[in-house]
């Protein structure tokens, strides 16, 4: 169902931003261009860059101890924070670059600091065949593997489950296949069981990424964790963030007044649905502009 909802920027002039986390009462996110990581409070009046970079960061998280970890697209690192307050106390904590296809996408870090960084592929241009990926697992210690591949654009990520749990689910965005692909992780951080956790329609076709497109129903961009093991997808066709159950069905729709590219839940009772917000995700277009936003509704 669709639901009308008052929809608050939060903040704007921003590059490009990507991968929300609401961690310890503040969202997290990166924006692409500006090379910088902010955090802040619920309402926006309280911003801070808590990382700068050299390269364009992407998906964040946090080992046990606390430490932040963000992607470094472009050059192929997995960077960590060692100084809260440093936004410059970066070292490497993995150089996934000689596995990498494409640049490096989003990240989801489990509660043990096993991290999954997906990639892009491909170079995202229109006109680019869609070429399948890999998705990256990188160990508490900085150790890294291949932890699958012939994904189709991977993006966003969540997992269900703590790592007291023997089995976990990992449930991935495909954002150029039209569903959601789910996994089953182990302890150390293993992938197997393979499945379609939620498709939107059917196979899209691969002679371009116009095409595939063209053809989708959803394009799902970044996601997070709902209510009861839904997860709400930034569809990055449609302005609009949906809360999909396994299996596909839709049970909830926000609709933003421009394209949202990634979403996350915040607030202190899990009640702020937070999506990244800009015209479009061309490189050439943000790069250059100051024209993103972070909006919010209030569920």
């Amino acid at each position: 169902m669709t639901t009308a909802s008052a929809v608050t920027t939060v903040i704007d002039g921003r590059a490009f931003l990507e991968c929300p986390r609401w961690h310890q009462g503040r969202l997290w996110v990166s924006d692409l261009y500006a090379k910088e990581v902010l955090s802040l409070n619920v309402d926006g009046t309280d911003v801070r860059v808590e990382a700068t970079l050299d390269d364009q960061p992407s998906g964040l998280g946090w080992l046990p101890d606390g430490r932040l970890l963000i992607v470094s697209m472009v050059d192929g690192l997995l960077l960590v924070r060692d100084d809260a307050d440093d936004p410059t106390s970066l070292s490497v904590h993995a150089d996934v670059s000689s596995l990498a296809t494409g640049k490096l996408n989003d990240m989801v870090v489990d509660d043990a600091g096993h991290a999954f960084i997906s990639t892009f592929g491909m170079e995202f241009r229109s006109r680019s065949y869609v070429e399948s990926a890999v998705l990256i697992h990188v160990a508490p210690d900085g150790a890294a593997d291949v932890a699958a591949g012939d994904l189709l654009f991977p993006n966003g990520s969540v997992i269900f489950g703590s790592a007291a749990d023997e089995v976990r689910t990992l449930v991935i965005a495909e954002s150029m296949g039209n569903r959601l692909t789910a996994f089953d992780v182990d302890r150390s951080g293993g992938l197997s069981n393979r499945r379609v956790w939620a498709a939107f329609g059917p196979e899209v076709p691969r002679t371009s990424v116009r095409d595939a497109m063209a053809a989708a129903q959803v394009a799902p961009d970044g996601i997070c964790a709902g209510a009861d093991e839904t997860i709400w997808v930034a569809d990055a066709l449609h302005q609009r963030v949906i809360r999909v159950a396994e299996g596909g069905q839709i049970v909830d729709e926000k609709a933003f007044p421009t394209g949202v590219f990634a979403c996350a839940l915040g607030g202190r009772d899990a009640d702020v649905l937070f999506g990244c917000a800009a015209e479009s995700s061309s490189e050439h277009k943000r790069r250059d502009t100051r024209e993103a936003s972070l909006l919010s509704i209030r569920l």
